[in-house]
């Protein structure tokens, strides 16, 4: 099969990494062994230290909201450039930790950012590069800040009101019912069920590749 680009997004909580390990193994089961990983804000020194910015924040000075999303753009296209289209062209997979869905909802939803203008910025720096399928980990902001707080001290956008959660939600949820490329799992299932539909969406999925 030809190369591709995979991503799983979801909030705070969702599971993202242990999923991440499930497609692992199921790539492996289909042979592929060439992967990359990246995660967003990140993956290169200069999106390393453009997401320490947008994590922990400047101190002394509020990070406004377009700040903040042309922070994450800037982080999201030097990853792309410089790692994620390379190592699609060597013909290496890629499994991706966010991408531009989480701007969407972030930003676009929690933030209430112009709709208008997120997708003028993204036109810009991205064009037409998206991933060939994201696994989208439904969970609801009680569940996953719940999630988020039992691993540790939050980060600055972990900190956010519930509200922004909501709001970041509902965009998820409305973008994934536009978009047949992203594949929903219900990820408030106890963690050997949410196992379970990942391996047989993605399954599902490379079948259909093929």
């Amino acid at each position: 099969m030809k190369s591709k680009f995979i991503v799983i997004e979801g909030l705070e909580g969702a599971g993202k990494t242990t999923v991440r390990d499930k497609v692992v193994s199921e790539l492996h089961a289909q042979g592929i062994t060439d992967i990359v990983f990246t995660r967003e804000p990140g993956g290169t020194p200069l999106a390393e230290a453009l997401r320490q910015i947008v994590k922990e924040g400047i101190e002394g000075e509020s990070i406004t909201a377009n700040a903040e999303l042309l922070l994450l753009y800037a982080a999201r296209v030097q990853l792309v450039e410089t790692v994620i289209k390379p190592a699609l062209a060597r013909g290496a997979w890629v499994v991706g930790d966010r991408h531009d869905l989480s701007s969407q909802a972030y930003q676009g939803g929690g933030r209430g950012l112009d709709t208008a203008m997120m997708k003028t910025i993204k036109q810009s720096v991205l064009g037409d590069f998206a991933p060939d399928m994201t696994l989208y980990l439904d969970v609801t902001p009680e569940i996953g800040l719940s999630r988020a707080r039992a691993r540790g001290q939050l980060d600055r956008i972990e900190q956010e009101s519930l509200a922004f959660f909501h709001r970041a939600h509902q965009r998820y949820k409305a973008l994934a019912a536009n978009d047949a490329s992203i594949l929903t799992i219900d990820a408030t299932q106890p963690q050997q069920q949410v196992q379970q539909a990942v391996q047989t969406t993605v399954r599902r999925w490379l079948e259909e590749q093929q």
